[in-house]
C-alpha cells in the first residue's frame, strides 16, 4: 500500500477533460507545471474536494479520499493543507487568527490554537506582525502567513497553487530558497503548482508536466530539465 498520493481519476468541467494516472511519493516536493489552461488549478480543486471526479479514485496514504461510485470525502474531512492562488487569507482576522483558524475549526481550544499559531509565526519570522490583518502585510509576509496556516496541522498533503504569484521578482528569489527549506522539513506529500520552471527548479524534487489535462512527462526535476521531452523543451524556450 502506497504511503503517498495515488490518483487514477477523470474529471469533466464544461468542455475541459482532466485525466490523471500518477503517484506522488511521501516526503518529496513535486512540482506540477504546464501552460495556462492545462488544468493545474483544476487538479488542486479536485484534490481539495472542491470538484467531484467522474471516474476512478484518489487515495492518500492508503486512505480513500474519493472513489466513483460510492465515496467522496468533503473538503473539511480531508485534513489537507492548501495555499490557494491569491492566498485567500481572511481579511477581517489578524495573522495569528488566520494561522490558528484550522486548528480551532478542528476543535482545538482557542488559547492552545493561538499559542501554537504564534510558534509557527515565529518559525516564519512573523512574530512582529501577529496582530496585523492581511491588508497591513507585505506580499512576502502574507505569503508566509498563508503557508503557516496550511502547514500548522502537519497535513498528509500540502497543496500550493502558485504561492509566489503575488511576489515581485526581487522577493521571489529569496522566497524560493526559504520555501524549499520549509518544505524539505515538512512531512507528507507536497505538491507545488506553478507555471514558472524556475520555481520548480529551485523548490521541487520531482516534476509532473501537464498539457491539455494529461500528464505528458514526469521524473526528477534535474533529469527532466537536462534532457527535456519536446513539450517541456518548448516551455523552456518560451
Amino acid at each position: 500500500m502506497s504511503a503517498g498520493l495515488v490518483i487514477d481519476a477523470e474529471l469533466r468541467r464544461g468542455g475541459f477533460a482532466l485525466a490523471l494516472d500518477c503517484e506522488l511519493p511521501e516526503g518529496c516536493t513535486t512540482a506540477l507545471v504546464g501552460p495556462n489552461g492545462s488544468g493545474k488549478s483544476t487538479v488542486v480543486e479536485l484534490l481539495a474536494g472542491l470538484l467531484p471526479i467522474s471516474r476512478g479514485s484518489v487515495t492518500l496514504a492508503g486512505r480513500v479520499l474519493e472513489r466513483v461510485p460510492g465515496l467522496r470525502l468533503p473538503p473539511q474531512a480531508r485534513g489537507l493543507g492548501v495555499v490557494f492562488q491569491g492566498l485567500a487569507l481572511f481579511p477581517s482576522l489578524s495573522a495569528v487568527e488566520n494561522v490558528a483558524y484550522g486548528l480551532e475549526a478542528r476543535g482545538v481550544a482557542r488559547g492552545v490554537a493561538r499559542a501554537e499559531a504564534l510558534r509557527w509565526l515565529g518559525r516564519f519570522e512573523l512574530a512582529e506582525v501577529a496582530t496585523r490583518r492581511p491588508g497591513e502585510l507585505s506580499g512576502g509576509q502574507a505569503q508566509r502567513v498563508a503557508l503557516a496556516r496550511a502547514m500548522i496541522g502537519r497535513p498528509p498533503l500540502l497543496l500550493l497553487d502558485e504561492p509566489m504569484s503575488a511576489l515581485d521578482v526581487e522577493a521571489r528569489g529569496a522566497a524560493r530558497s526559504l520555501l524549499r527549506g520549509w518544505l524539505a522539513a515538512a512531512p507528507g506529500v507536497k505538491l507545488l503548482v506553478t507555471h514558472d520552471l524556475d520555481d520548480a527548479r529551485a523548490v521541487a524534487d520531482r516534476m509532473l508536466v501537464l498539457d491539455a489535462g494529461r500528464v505528458v512527462a514526469e521524473g526528477a526535476v534535474g533529469e527532466l530539465l537536462a534532457a527535456p521531452p519536446p513539450f517541456l523543451a518548448a516551455m523552456l524556450r518560451g
